[in-house]
């Protein structure tokens, strides 16, 4: 299948490397809003365009990954390419997915295109943990941890702050917290109580801090439910301590079978957040094309796809070796 990125970020840089990892999959083309001729990537063959050539592209790319921001890019991108593409995006603001459901759904379904919305890993993987436990241990507790790692929406969103030339935000787990729900103890936990948001900002030259400061710690979806720290360095201490992109984090989920306890944890731990949520993107590109030429249209989501979509192998590989 023929795979168009738009956006050359880290999570489109993911993406990238996950399609070259999968055999059924090619990079036709990296789309971008900054100077093609500045942008060098790392698959020989594969052309670097405007976003304006998306107009009239159509024959020759399957699934559009879109590697935007959720605060400003993903809520106009997705839903106008899906009037034209097969697209896939990692949209990550949980408040706001019903919307960007709905947008996305209307577009696509008039195109008779299929768009697959937050995929990922929250939401996505951790989002079918949820529901899979919610489903087998009815009427438990589920609990979901992240960090400690940088999120890159979180950053994306400090970024668009006037005055921020640069920053990393870690979200950090209340270990206290965490180990209550692995003992079974079912606590009672407010957004508060389990994580706390670590912020390392460069600011512009004569930027008004304090204000910076607020807009972050008041920003609603964001950080105005957290203990959140924020702390102003200097670009050469960001390069040289923050530079990398880990994340992970875990699913808990509490339940019982009459007088039986049972605890289902899903973990994961990951050296590059980017990569691995790229690497999701280009499994969910693979459904998307499969469910289109199957007939299907409008917005999915994970819980949309049948697992045996994602994987290239055929039903007959899949129970003969991983059932």
């Amino acid at each position: 299948m023929k795979i168009g990125i738009l956006g050359y970020g880290n999570l489109g840089k993911g993406v990238e490397k996950a399609v070259a990892k999968n055999d059924d999959q090619e990079l036709v083309a990296v789309f971008t809003r900054r100077d093609p001729a500045g942008i060098s990537i790392n698959t020989p063959g594969a052309k670097v365009l405007s976003t304006d050539a998306l107009e009239n592209m159509q024959d020759e790319i399957d699934v559009l990954i879109i590697c935007g921001g959720s605060a400003t890019d993903l809520p106009e991108m997705t839903p106008k390419y899906a009037a034209m593409y097969n697209v896939i995006d990692s949209f990550d603001t949980h408040a706001n997915i019903p919307t960007h459901f709905a947008n996305v759904d209307e577009a696509a379904k008039a195109a008779n295109k299929v768009g697959v919305i937050s995929c990922g890993w929250d939401p996505g993987m951790f989002s079918l943990s949820r529901l899979y436990a919610h489903s087998i241990l009815p009427g438990g507790n589920d609990y979901t941890f992240w960090g400690r790692g940088v999120s890159q929406g979180h950053s994306d969103a400090i970024r668009r702050i006037d005055g921020v030339a640069d920053a990393r935000q870690f979200t950090v787990p209340v270990e206290a917290a965490v180990e209550k729900v692995r003992n079974g103890e079912n606590p009672t936990l407010s957004t508060r109580d389990k994580h706390t948001r670590e912020c390392f900002v460069v600011a512009k030259e004569g930027a008004d801090l304090a204000k910076i400061e607020n807009e972050i710690k008041t920003m609603p979806n964001y950080f105005a439910d957290y203990d959140t720290t924020v702390t102003f360095i200097s670009q050469e201490e960001l390069n040289e301590k923050y530079s990398g992109l880990p994340h992970g984090g875990s699913v808990i989920y509490s339940g019982n079978t009459g007088d039986n306890k049972h605890v289902i944890e899903y973990s994961l731990k990951l050296d590059s957040n980017p990569e691995f949520t790229g690497s999701v993107l280009a499994a969910c590109a693979r459904a998307a094309y499969r469910m289109n030429s199957e007939g299907m249209s409008g917005a999915k989501t994970m819980f949309d796809i049948a697992p045996s979509y994602l994987s290239p192998l055929s039903g007959e590989e899949l129970r003969a070796h991983m059932l």
